[in-house]
């Protein structure tokens, strides 16, 4: 028989909401140490990181935008997915009444906030994906308005900043990503790129890389040593964190390729803030787990 597993998904929103990955923090941390003592840089990063310690201790918001959740749910054959979406709707608004989650759902028509985070439509973001075996996963991630306000989407070739149809091509669309952006996405962000895909594809497959960890490296050579390359020229910029200058634009990129029709070739770069408010809830048997 499939599970209520409301409880537990909203512990999932819980940890996604107010506790940081460790990854992530790691980089955090490790980026504080490289700014210059006593710089505006500096300062940001610090403040970022009593930030994320006083969220984790009281359970509170790493942010006060606590972003739309996007949901990705592996679940096992014969499990509904009526019954999923129910769970995961009722755990989101009852994250909201317990201040995990700030309301954020308006309807663009009207304005009116619903106050539980609830929308008619796409909102929270549930994708569902029949895979074998008896084990659900799911992934979660809250993303934040502000960042998401400087996502790109480009149509190669681009003649205005002499980007092919090619990784060349993409490396010049994402660094004009990233300088349109300045600190307007809570930098120091982390980019998740998609090469190919329609539109519409192209922006998710940009979403679902982020759900990989920092630490990480791309299995594809050739995107492992372009994502590298975008995250050192990025930090040459010297944009800084929130914008005031220094050696931290970028703590990662993280990038995908899709395919796509030969009439098109679309890069989507979607930008993570450095509230990069990501989780995972395993269930196997009566046997949960977060990570």
């Amino acid at each position: 028989m499939q599970p209520d597993l409301t409880k537990q998904f909203l512990e999932l929103v819980r940890l996604a909401a107010t506790d940081l990955p460790p990854d992530v923090e790691a980089k955090l941390r490790q980026a504080a140490k490289q700014e210059e003592p006593g710089s505006a840089a500096q300062g940001a990063l610090e403040a970022i990181l009593k930030n994320v310690e006083m969220a984790r201790e009281d359970s509170t918001p790493i942010c006060q935008d606590t972003g739309t959740p996007i949901f990705y749910v592996f679940y096992p054959e014969g499990w509904s997915t009526i019954k999923l979406r129910k769970q995961i709707e009722n755990a989101v608004a009852e994250a909201t009444a317990r201040a995990y989650l700030r309301p954020n759902a308006v309807n663009a028509l009207t304005g009116k906030n619903t106050g539980n985070n609830l929308g008619d439509k796409h909102y929270p973001s549930i994708h569902f994906e029949e895979v074998e075996g008896d084990t659900l996963m799911v992934d979660l991630m809250l993303k934040g308005g502000g960042c998401e306000n400087v996502g790109a989407q480009y149509a190669l070739p681009n003649s205005k900043l002499g980007a092919g149809r090619d990784l060349e091509g993409v490396r010049k669309v994402a660094l004009d990503a990233v300088f349109q952006a300045q600190g307007k996405g809570c930098a120091p962000g982390i980019l998740g790129i998609a090469i190919g895909g329609d539109r519409g594809s192209s922006y998710y497959g940009s979403k679902e890389v982020l759900f990989r960890k920092l630490d990480d490296t791309n299995q594809d050579a050739e995107l492992a040593d372009m994502e590298e390359r975008l995250t050192n020229e990025s930090n040459e910029m010297g944009i800084g964190p929130m914008g005031f200058g220094g050696k931290t634009t970028v703590l990662g990129t993280k990038i995908t390729g899709l395919h796509r029709l030969p009439a098109s070739y679309f890069v989507s770069v979607t930008y993570m803030c450095w509230a990069y408010r990501r989780r995972r809830m395993t269930v196997q048997g009566s046997e949960v787990s977060y990570e």
